[in-house]
């Protein structure tokens, strides 16, 4: 094991949950403005996850005031100190670019029942 496997393997969270593409989610972000520090939540549908190890992200769409908003979140930072999961969602596809031109029910995704 190199120096740099070892480090980004020290650097791996341990309290991430379990979710999928799909999910609902709510994200809470550390904001700095300036000298101060706060925690902003930005909830949504997890639309894609992207690579693996020290650098996997993932990106949640939501409407906000009738405007799509996607954000691209790394997992394994410090700047994300929690990831709570709301619904689970019943997909068959590992991204769901297509949510991006759907309006209204039609972007919905269904509930996986437990």
């Amino acid at each position: 094991m190199t120096k740099l496997e070892a480090f980004a393997s020290e650097q791996l969270r341990e309290d991430v949950p379990q979710f999928n593409v799909g999910d609902t989610v709510k994200v809470h972000n550390l904001i700095k403005e300036g000298t101060r520090e706060r925690i902003q939540i930005f909830e949504g549908t997890v639309i894609a996850r992207h690579g693996g190890g020290i650098s996997e992200t993932f990106t949640v769409r939501r409407v906000a005031y009738g405007c799509g908003v996607e954000k691209t979140f790394p997992l394994h930072s410090p700047h994300v100190p929690k990831v709570e999961v709301v619904r689970v969602g019943k997909v068959r596809r590992s991204k769901l670019y297509y949510l991006r031109d759907r309006v209204g029910k039609a972007a919905k995704v269904k509930e996986r029942i437990q």
